[in-house]
């Protein structure tokens, strides 16, 4: 179930009356919707010989296998006929963006086949999944926006793609797995880098298939045995890339990048910046290219999103730690739905102090992906 600070409503409802922690913020924008896709659909959008294989349901490399008690999906998701609430525009903006009055929410999908062995298949199924999502969802409903996927270990592929449909007013960035076959600052992905500036997009991570076809092992040690220790270690690969990306010079390469590390919690950032401004301070000559701190760099290229935010004995424990980092030009609200641990907009922003409250729930948001809240897109 989703926490809350209001009073619970049905899947069908809406609640009425603005919440304490939100009446000073004149935007909500969540970042992370998931949208449960219609694969009769994308097959039908799939040339030959791709859609026979995508029909038989070889959608991807498969899952970790690791079982969640609570399942993915919380149940106050499914409608009193028994359809899923998330793979539908309407129902989608009935339960989420009307029930909670968000302005803006990010459409981010699913896909296995972004990390399947067989690049051409899945950059295929990642360009259907696309066109899936313009055609079904955002021409449906104009306040939402959408991640488009791609296959990564197919770089120059990647950016065909992001140049094919990177221009459509409602694609506000580029999905990626956070599980990759090598990190994400390695050179090879230089094309998809150039692609996503040149349309003006972001790159945005999300977790759920590490140790899935070509991602490798879940983590560094090999397999964890269950699902409370994956889930758990999430936030390793997330540290892995970023200080990857920054190594590497990618944002030295490509200033205008951003880039969106969505549902990796946000508590583990600033001991990273401590350790990574100290080990660069000796160890500067292997990365010649790096002209200042790698927190500054972080700081001017990272959002983090806020679920999951950890959620530590006292409140003020939290606040502490996103003093410790630029927190209010940094993070981005989101409310995960429709999972199982997702969080709604009234206790995220509880959980914000005040005085960034209304950056961190909306208009960070807006001024990464080029939206103003007055008049639509900017």
């Amino acid at each position: 179930m989703s926490r809350s600070t209001a009073e619970p409503a049905s899947a069908l409802g809406v609640v009425t009356g603005p919440s304490p922690s939100l009446k000073s913020v004149p935007v909500l924008f969540d970042c992370d919707i998931h949208p449960n896709l219609d694969h009769k659909k994308i097959a039908s959008l799939l040339p030959q010989p791709w859609r026979r294989r995508y029909e038989g349901g070889n959608r991807g490399p498969g899952m970790s296998g690791y079982w969640n008690p609570n399942g993915v999906q919380r149940a106050d998701t499914i409608r009193p006929d028994g359809r899923d609430m998330a793979t539908r525009a309407e129902w989608i903006a009935e339960d989420v963006l009307d029930r909670y009055g968000i302005a803006y929410g990010v459409l981010n999908a699913t896909h296995p086949a972004a990390l399947s062995p067989e690049l051409d298949y899945g950059s295929a199924v990642a360009a259907a999944e696309n066109d899936h999502l313009i055609r079904a969802w955002l021409e449906v409903d104009g306040r939402l926006r959408a991640s488009m996927v791609v296959h990564a270990f197919a770089p120059k592929q990647a950016a065909a793609e992001i140049r094919r449909v990177g221009g459509h007013p409602g694609i506000v960035q580029v999905l990626l797995p956070s599980a990759t076959p090598l990190a994400l600052g390695h050179r090879m992905y230089e094309p998809m880098y150039e692609a996503a500036t040149e349309m003006g997009l972001p790159i945005a991570i999300h977790p759920g298939n590490e140790g899935v076809g070509i991602s490798g092992p879940p983590n560094t040690y090999g397999y964890p045995s269950n699902y409370l220790e994956w889930h758990t270690d999430l936030a390793t690969g997330y540290i892995l890339q970023i200080v990857s990306l920054v190594t590497e010079g990618v944002f030295q390469k490509f200033p205008s990048l951003q880039f969106v590390a969505i549902e990796g919690g946000v508590s583990w950032l600033p001991a990273i910046m401590w350790r990574f401004d100290k080990n660069w301070k000796a160890l500067r000559q292997l990365a010649p290219w790096l002209d200042r701190p790698p927190s500054e760099v972080i700081t001017e290229h990272v959002k983090l999103t806020t679920q999951p935010l950890e959620e530590p004995p006292h409140r003020a424990q939290l606040w502490q730690i996103l003093d410790m980092f630029d927190s209010a030009r940094m993070l981005l609200f989101s409310t995960d739905y429709p999972h199982w641990d997702g969080d709604t907009p009234d206790f995220a922003g509880a959980a914000i102090p005040e005085h960034m409250r209304a950056q961190v729930m909306g208009q960070n948001a807006c001024d990464l992906y080029g939206i103003d809240p007055r008049c639509g897109d900017a």
